[in-house]
């Protein structure tokens, strides 16, 4: 995999850009504090907006990192900021592999935009980062964002039982989505 790290990305109603330290309230306010956003995410929610900006301000240093990709996703129109999409996991990416991961505020869900983003990555991580294999987890109380996944044109592997235990205490199996380079290229959405 080539590691050029985070460029700008463009979709027809978004733009996905590197992640900056003054966009902490307006992200904190659309989804880092959200209680409904916390349900579905393995993060806590964050207690005031200084947590959000001393992350924002951490995010914005890994830049220099080649291997960091992640972005804040925007409304093109409007640039109102709705969430963040990232290669979650470094662990794999020497072979090729990542794990993405998404998050957005709730006004935002249900209006493809989520899909949008994704597909966007998927094409930027094989395309010119040269990735042999993309996957994403979701847990089970969120079925939504399994079919995120199915609409990105990704392939269902299965069910892992029992992996999460959610923040009300009830343990949740993740569901695993992965596309490859082959099926990307015979697809090229």
């Amino acid at each position: 995999m080539k590691n050029i790290g985070t460029k700008n990305l463009e979709t027809d109603r978004l733009v996905l850009r590197k992640i900056k330290k003054e966009d902490a309230l307006e992200a904190y306010n659309n989804w880092c504090s959200s209680d409904v956003v916390d349900k579905y995410v393995v993060w806590q929610k964050h207690s005031s907006v200084n947590v959000t900006e001393n992350l924002y301000e951490m995010w914005e240093k890994e830049y220099d990192d080649l291997t960091t990709y992640r972005w804040i996703v925007e409304l093109k129109d409007t640039h109102e900021l709705m969430g963040t999409i990232d290669v979650a996991s470094k662990k794999l990416m020497h072979y090729g592999v990542c794990e993405i991961g998404y998050c957005y505020g709730e006004k935002y869900w249900k209006k493809g935009y989520a899909t949008e983003a994704l597909k966007a990555v998927i094409k930027y991580l094989f395309e010119e980062c040269d990735a042999d294999v993309l996957f994403a987890n979701y847990m089970s109380n969120n079925p939504a964002s399994g079919e995120v996944m199915r609409k990105s044109g990704m392939t269902f592997e299965g069910i892992l039982r029992g992996r999460m235990i959610d923040k009300e205490g009830i343990r949740n199996d993740l569901g695993s989505y992965s596309i490859t380079k082959e099926e990307y290229n015979l697809s090229k959405f």
